[in-house]
């Protein structure tokens, strides 16, 4: 038997109201889409494609996976429009160029609006009107120096990084939230007006507001500011507590 009508069809703007955005995200990341789903309103719809990567994780191997970048973009809900793009890699990002990586959405995904975490923690700042910073990653010392010099090419004063040392992006998801706030705080200098705390596979949005209230400071992650910046680029302005200062206070101001 054939069914001829639909009695309750409801249009596509019915679904995820408030924007819809795209999340290219890498194969081995064991976090983002954990992350997304505790800081987005449930008004805002996230879809996840994956770009394969490499470890060890290092710049050189970051930079491999930026040809998969686009084909990556193309495969989320084609024919459909998105609100925000995120491409969700800190260190890939910090390797590949920011202005590279807008390219490769863009040649599949024309005009849509881009965000990654450099963009996002950028904007952040300006938000926050930080100049001094202190970093948190994962990360080896080779690759934290590429972090360094990006954001001090930004203009930032960053007045300490401090890695994990980790090579193998599966396993920093195993970081747990605990030893990411005990290192957050022993790692700050005292100078600093923001602590970020880089890269999407860790745990550190559950500890943002512990960190902040040890600190006295704003703190920043990376999935924690793509979705404050993807929000702003769909002028959602609605306050996201439980996730730190940037998502409770700062998305109905103007800037950033």
């Amino acid at each position: 038997m054939k069914l001829t009508t639909i009695q309750h069809q409801q249009p596509l703007d019915h679904l995820a109201p408030a924007g819809r955005v795209g999340v290219i995200s890498l194969a081995t990341d064991f976090n983002i889409e954990t992350d997304l789903k505790r800081m987005y309103p449930d008004q805002v719809g996230f879809f996840t494609s994956r770009v394969r990567n490499y470890n060890p994780l290092t710049l050189d191997n970051l930079r491999l996976m930026a040809p998969g970048i686009s084909a990556a973009a193309d495969t989320i809900l084609p024919g459909t429009d998105l609100d925000v793009m995120i491409y969700a890699c800190t260190s890939g990002t910090v390797a590949i160029g920011q202005d590279k990586v807008v390219e490769l959405i863009h040649a599949s995904r024309p005009g849509v609006k881009v965000t990654t975490p450099v963009s996002a923690v950028d904007s952040a700042l300006q938000q926050f009107g930080a100049k001094r910073i202190s970093i948190l990653t994962p990360y080896t010392e080779n690759v934290n120096q590429g972090v360094a010099e990006v954001f001090g090419q930004q203009g930032y004063d960053v007045l300490s990084i401090a890695g994990f040392g980790f090579e193998d992006d599966t396993a920093m998801t195993f970081i747990s939230p605990e030893d990411i706030a005990r290192a957050a705080v022993e790692s700050c200098d005292p100078k600093a007006e923001v602590m970020f705390l880089s890269c999407t596979a860790l745990r550190a949005s559950v500890v943002i507001e512990q960190i902040e209230q040890q600190l006295g400071i704003p703190v920043i992650s990376s999935n924690q500011a793509l979705v404050w910046h993807s929000l702003k680029l769909m002028n959602y302005t609605k306050p996201v507590p439980g996730f730190g200062c940037l998502l409770s206070q700062y998305l109905a101001l103007k800037g950033g």
